[in-house]
């Protein structure tokens, strides 16, 4: 596919850097105006899958090693809750801190979806470096915020299951047995 607008090298590497910062946070600032109730449970999109294995995949990356050192920008818009640091007090904070992971992960999500949007100004080339940059920029803050939510889930019921609580699902039940 030929770009449609054509711009020099140093134009469209400034656009590119350029439409980055927008696109982050734009959909940065989107899941911020997010409802909690749309965030209250998992989607389709953010359920937990078997292949995760509460969590425990991601560690074979090493991810408790790396995760930490990348940015976070929860607490970037008024209001928003930065994901560095675990809240106290318990069981309750632990489980507002999973809606907010999973804001998060839309955010990225998104961001990775507009990545073909580099196509309109750039050589197909350089579009499909962009589309992977988009990939896998993402999916690191996607599996840090997918392994935090399943962690503090697993770590939820276990808890309620030692003080005779009813344990919290990981999983939404919609009757599919699909992952």
């Amino acid at each position: 596919m030929v770009p449609i607008v054509r711009f020099g090298d140093v134009a469209t590497v400034a656009l590119d850097v350029a439409a980055w910062a927008a696109i982050h946070a734009g959909t940065g600032y989107a899941a911020h105006r997010l409802p909690a109730l749309r965030l209250a449970r998992d989607s389709w999109l953010t359920r937990p899958r078997r292949w995760e294995r509460e969590g425990r995949v991601y560690e074979r990356v090493a991810i408790r090693r790396w995760k930490d050192r990348l940015p976070e920008a929860g607490a970037l818009f008024a209001g928003g809750v930065s994901k560095r640091r675990l809240p106290a007090g318990g069981r309750a904070a632990l489980l507002t801190f999973v809606p907010e992971t999973r804001r998060a992960e839309y955010a990225h999500w998104w961001c990775f979806a507009l990545s073909p949007v580099f196509a309109l100004w750039n050589p197909p080339a350089v579009a499909a470096v962009m589309v992977v940059y988009g990939a896998a920029v993402n999916a690191a803050f996607i599996a840090i915020q997918r392994y935090n939510r399943l962690r503090i889930v697993r770590t939820v019921a276990l808890r309620s299951t030692s003080t005779g609580s009813p344990p919290a699902s990981p999983r939404r039940r919609t009757g599919s047995s699909m992952p």
